[in-house]
């Protein structure tokens, strides 16, 4: 039986990551899922609110590397997952977690996030990387957008975090990993013809 194929959709915030990982799944259907590596945030519970927004959220170190990993070797072997659930607005982990389980022998799930290629042990355990190379003044005005509509920021605080945290540890964790990526995508493209033709390349 072939394994579940992992492929990671890497590349700084507001880079169009979740819309082409939603586009790979509409093409794959049934043979695709995603996986999103912001569902894995670490419990912050014991902090007050006050302390949690002080976190920085942008470094390796907020994440449960050690649960993802672990999650990645299950989906690897076809075995399921439960998946936490994370509230940006508390910027804490929900009650509750989400199953995502292979389907059938040669499924692949879409891994989305920022650090995949600059956390070696993630790094490793994906069969494909692909990079989104977009330019930081469009992916910040996505972001100011994206955050003021869903996850309740204000846009002025959003232009302050980007500049003063997302934007430095992009330029430390991310950027210079990007000779690690199977394959590179530059801006502007089309996220249902990205998708065909990853499809097409990498399946």
């Amino acid at each position: 039986m072939a394994a579940t194929k992992l492929w990671g959709i890497c590349g700084g915030s507001g880079s169009g990551k979740s819309t082409l990982a939603s586009a790979l799944i509409d093409q794959l259907g049934s043979r695709g899922s995603i996986l999103s590596l912001d569902s894995y945030y670490n419990d912050l519970g014991h902090l007050s609110f006050e302390q949690r927004c002080g976190v920085n959220f942008d470094h390796p170190d907020s994440l449960d590397i050690e649960l993802f990993c672990q999650h990645l070797d299950q989906l690897s072997k076809g075995e399921p997952i439960e998946v936490p659930t994370y509230d940006f607005s508390s910027h804490n982990r929900a009650p509750g977690t989400t199953r995502l389980a292979p389907g059938e022998s040669g499924h692949i799930v879409v891994v989305d996030g920022i650090l995949l290629m600059g956390i070696p042990e993630v790094r490793s355990r994906l069969d494909q990387l692909v990079f989104l190379d977009v330019p930081a003044e469009l992916r910040l005005e996505r972001r100011v957008e994206r955050d003021v509509a869903e996850r309740g920021r204000i846009a002025e605080e959003v232009r302050d975090v980007f500049a003063a945290v997302v934007r430095p540890m992009e330029l430390e964790f991310l950027d210079p990993m990007a000779g690690f990526a199977t394959v590179t995508i530059a801006h502007p493209f089309a996220p249902a013809a990205t998708a065909t033709h990853l499809i097409a390349t990498l399946a």
